[in-house]
């Protein structure tokens, strides 16, 4: 049995390369060459975000809807486009990254309840439980290197 979740299998193959980028960002992405701190998504990265977002959705949820067999090609694009995005944004530490996790994982539970998949739908409960220990976290850390900085 297949659940028919395309983009979300491949999306495990991409997140391998994404975690090797993370990495590398976290230890040499920031100021001088060194530690990457906690920071702020800016408006001019938001709208970015936006267009690559609706344009990846649209697209994939074009290939998905062409040229496989999925039954639910928009939530399927839909999650792995967010999921792909809110990645980026963690490599680069950005505390609104986690918002983007959040409303992946708001569609991914009934996505998967849907599909039947329980266990995974129980285990992405615990990932947006998670996501809301994360973003308390970074908010705190920004928060605290702002009051410093004042």
């Amino acid at each position: 049995m297949t659940s028919g979740l395309y983009a979300d299998g491949w999306l495990q193959v991409v997140y391998l390369a994404l975690a090797v980028y993370g990495w590398w960002s976290w230890l040499r992405g920031g100021p001088a060459r060194d530690h990457l701190p906690t920071g702020r998504t800016t408006a001019t990265q938001w709208w970015l975000l936006l267009g690559v977002g609706v344009a990846g959705t649209a697209l994939l949820t074009w290939i998905l809807d062409t040229k496989s067999d999925s039954t639910v090609p928009l939530p399927d694009a839909a999650t792995t486009v967010l999921s792909l995005l809110a990645t980026w944004g963690q490599a680069r530490k950005k505390v609104e990254s986690w918002w983007l996790w959040i409303t992946a994982d708001v569609i991914y539970i009934p996505l998967y309840a849907y599909k039947e998949l329980w266990l995974t739908a129980i285990l992405y409960v615990g990932f947006l439980a998670l996501c809301v220990f994360g973003l308390r976290s970074w908010l705190a850390d920004v928060r605290a290197r702002e009051l410093v900085s004042v």
